[in-house]
């Protein structure tokens, strides 16, 4: 009964270490994503047309602000990229939803430098 129960305790152990890891790893995906994403700010939306290409989507807002939405898909989760840019085409906004993997699989090598 001993070693049954300290079976169980070490279960547990790996089972709830292990889910930390994985917090820990997408945290840290999403923190490089917002720090890659965030060198567009203050930047003309033709630079992120260079790096990221033409939006899958652009819809306006009310306030005269456009906002350009990347989608992709993979292992049936949906990425959105969504950058608002205002009336003088400079990109002032981002959101990212649905994108902890590797950003660097969307950009290309010439971009990804400029990023670094």
């Amino acid at each position: 009964m001993k070693i049954i129960s300290t079976y169980f305790v070490a279960a547990l152990l790996f089972i709830f270490g292990g889910c930390q890891t994985i917090e820990n790893k997408s945290q840290g995906t999403i923190k490089k994503e917002n720090e890659k994403l965030s060198k567009f700010l203050q930047q003309p939306e033709s630079e992120l047309k260079i790096v990221m290409g033409e939006p899958n989507e652009i819809t306006h807002d009310n306030k005269g602000s456009k906002f350009f939405i990347y989608t992709k898909k993979k292992y049936s989760i949906t990425c959105e990229r969504k950058f608002e840019i205002d009336q003088n085409n400079m990109i002032v906004g981002f959101t990212s939803k649905g994108c902890f993997w590797v950003l660097a699989e969307i950009l290309s090598p010439q971009a990804r430098l400029k990023l670094i």
